[in-house]
């Protein structure tokens, strides 16, 4: 038996002679007598020509994508419709041709170690190129079919990017547009794997890597919003204490904008409401607000798309929305993704004119 990580006493071998790299005998037979390893050693190298000689195939980055997002072999095997033996198979034989151990394996699954966490951002890069090589010569052969796959996740996904489809579909009908809704964390994984062409959303820190660029496109700001008749709407005055005591919707605790609101809470010395739900589908939130007296934080011009809600004349400044897009930094840009992209500047610059204006012109579709 051998337990890797524990280091090897010069000229110690196991059994039948044989030394696995990395792992060392466990003489007493039981993993928990076993004292945990001090420090790993690793080849001091990896042989980049063993990366181009055609042994690294396409299939191991594929696998390394998917187990870095599931974080499980079955997971990912059965993401890729494959059989868990054979993507075992895959991993050892690119942690072989490597040279090192690409994920540390737990009863629960796996995790990439400082290496696989490495490979997998070169491993997206490398099927996003490929991707977009596809889709691009694709393109050029037929200037009118093309796909553009975009990622969104609340903000501009009301107004702004259903205006912008529908202006593309009307000059070039043939072109595919894909709507793709996730959190930003997921969504900022695909766009590294070549999923989504880019994001249209909230601009914040937490999408700014050094893989992407944003590009502004407007400022929203964040109003509290409730059904037409609902009973705060008749206070005078009314504050954020006054309505602490109706239910709520609040974005989940991993959201930018979940973190504003508890700080304006505590700003005005207050607790979160007890009476919640968590629910970040734009929908669901909807629907809940029209059939209650829920009230929700959102962004401005989602509570003007829709006749059932209005905004709460409760202040919640300085909380506001810088919308835009994120882009991949090297990856080409298909030419039906440049058409989307263009379209979005000029949807979001008439919004922009219309909401100094007034949100009512916006959503009536004025500019």
């Amino acid at each position: 038996m051998y337990v890797w990580g524990v280091p090897q006493k010069p000229g110690e071998r196991g059994v039948a002679g044989a030394r696995p790299h990395g792992w060392a005998p466990v003489r007493s037979g039981r993993l928990s007598e076993v004292v945990p390893p001090r420090r790993r050693t690793y080849p001091l190298r990896v042989e980049v020509n063993r990366l181009l000689d055609g042994r690294l195939k396409l299939r191991h980055l594929v696998l390394v994508d998917a187990l870095s997002e599931r974080g499980s072999i079955v997971g990912a095997a059965a993401h890729l419709h494959m059989s868990q033996p054979a993507a075992t198979r895959v991993l050892q034989e690119l942690e072989t041709l490597l040279g090192l151990s690409l994920y540390e394996r737990h009863p629960r699954g796996v995790s990439p170690t400082i290496f696989g966490t490495a490979f997998t951002e070169h491993a997206r890069a490398v099927l996003a190129q490929v991707t977009s090589a596809g889709r691009h010569l694709n393109e050029l052969a037929n200037a009118e079919l093309g796909t553009v796959t975009v990622g969104t996740h609340l903000a501009g996904s009301n107004m702004l990017l259903p205006r912008a489809i529908v202006a593309v579909k009307r000059r070039h009908p043939h072109v595919t547009v894909i709507v793709h809704e996730a959190m930003p964390e997921g969504l900022l994984v695909d766009l590294d794997s070549g999923r989504v062409d880019f994001i249209v959303g909230r601009l914040t820190t937490a999408v700014a890597r050094p893989s992407t660029v944003q590009r502004t496109l407007y400022d929203e700001p964040i109003t509290l919003v409730a059904r037409r008749d609902h009973p705060a709407l008749s206070l005078a005055s009314a504050t954020l204490a006054d309505l602490v005591s109706y239910p709520w919707i609040l974005p989940g605790p991993e959201t930018v904008l979940r973190g504003e609101l508890e700080r304006a809470f505590i700003r005005n010395e207050l607790s979160l409401p007890d009476n919640r739900v968590e629910c970040t589908s734009i929908l669901t939130v909807r629907q809940i607000l029209a059939e209650s007296d829920a009230i929700a934080a959102l962004p401005m011009l989602i509570a003007y798309g829709d006749e059932r809600i209005t905004t709460l004349p409760v202040s919640l400044t300085p909380m506001s929305h810088t919308v835009g897009v994120t882009l991949p930094m090297e990856r080409p840009t298909s030419p039906s993704t440049t058409v989307l992209l263009a379209q979005l500047q000029v949807v979001a610059e008439g919004m922009r004119r219309s909401m100094e204006r007034s949100p009512v012109e916006v959503a009536a579709g004025d500019g």
